[in-house]
């Protein structure tokens, strides 16, 4: 089933990651990773083939923080349980980072386009195209996260959640979903998403449903949602009060 996790914050965010994705192994995975974002811009992205605690080994003694990130714990569908082919994957240049859940059912016609507009692949899954896509229509138009994301997605057929970090945009962590669970929490100066209330419980209860075909974004404290058309929908949003009890959605 596969477990996305993501924060945007001010404290570490490693461990944060780390905890949240632990609380999603029920769902089953072969790798995981995590992807961290510091102060000066700096991404560092760490995989596994393996379970959790053999990430938290790789990681126990690094010195490298941020306080952004991203993490995924992946059962191979497209491709086979490899270090290349664990999320998070990055674009041709790392200018977009991702984690994704679900299947895009023509990925081969997209990757096919991208090939033909330059577009190299180190991996064999489907989420690399789909990350590809978004930074091609990112730099084709010279649009914004939001406008570059929807283009992609419109394009892409199947199910899925994703959660993305640009370079240009070094404190947000940008999400969209359809068909595959997602949700986002915010607590004081700390915005979390998850695939799972589960994942987020420990930290607010005031969870948010994303919706399909919806866009957004989570910064420090906060999270902004935006439709198709790229309209700011926030103030259209509910809280869902969840009780300590209602673990699971």
């Amino acid at each position: 089933m596969c477990g996305i996790f993501g924060y945007s914050g001010n404290i570490d965010a490693k461990k944060i990651l780390l905890e949240g994705l632990k609380k999603l192994e029920y769902r089953g995975y072969d790798s995981v990773g995590i992807a961290l974002r510091n102060e000066c811009n700096d991404t560092n992205i760490f995989k596994v083939v393996g379970k959790i605690d053999s990430l938290k080994e790789l990681t126990k003694d690094n010195k490298i923080k941020g306080n952004i990130g991203i993490g995924h714990t992946r059962w191979a569908t497209h491709g086979a349980a490899t270090i290349n082919n664990a999320h998070p994957i990055g674009s041709n240049d790392n200018n977009i980072i991702g984690v994704h859940n679900g299947i895009i059912e023509n990925y081969q016609e997209l990757k096919d386009k991208l090939l033909n507009k330059g577009y190299i692949f180190n991996s064999s899954t489907d989420t690399e195209v789909i990350i590809n896509l978004v930074d091609y229509y990112y730099k084709k138009y010279k649009i914004g996260p939001i406008d570059a994301i929807n283009k992609a997605l419109l394009r892409a057929r199947g199910t899925y959640a994703l959660a993305l970090i640009f370079k240009d945009y070094p404190n947000q962590v940008w999400f969209t979903k359809k068909g595959s669970p997602l949700l986002v929490a915010k607590k004081d100066d700390e915005s979390f998403l998850a695939s799972d209330s589960f994942a987020l419980i420990e930290y607010t209860n005031k969870i948010y449903y994303v919706e399909d075909y919806e866009c957004g974004v989570l910064e420090k404290g906060m999270i902004t949602f935006f439709d198709l058309n790229g309209n700011d929908i926030t103030n259209t949003k509910h809280e869902i009060i969840l009780r300590s009890e209602e673990r699971r959605v």
